[in-house]
């Protein structure tokens, strides 16, 4: 039972990647500097902690407005929120 409950966790975890890399296919030439997304995301009550690149997206590592910490994927080009995860 342990077995199946690890191998369903990783197949979401990277399914949730995939499903980012999907929606972030951009050309490099088209893409916004990472600043302008933590910016934007700084004046919506975000506290950012970095913004790297993965599979195609932005992806950042930050505390929301509401203070719960969030891993969330973005389109380099329009910024648009393409998934995220969250925890305590």
């Amino acid at each position: 039972m342990r077995i199946a409950l690890a191998t369903l966790c990783a197949v979401l975890s990277f399914g949730g990647a995939a499903l980012a890399a999907d929606k972030c296919s951009v050309p490099m030439s088209d893409w916004q500097p990472r600043e302008a997304l933590k910016a934007k995301l700084e004046g919506e009550g975000w506290k950012v902690r970095s913004v790297k690149t993965e599979d195609g997206c932005y992806e950042a590592y930050a505390f929301d407005a509401k203070g719960k910490k969030v891993e969330a994927y973005f389109n380099p080009k329009t910024f648009e929120q393409v998934n995220a995860k969250s925890g305590d």
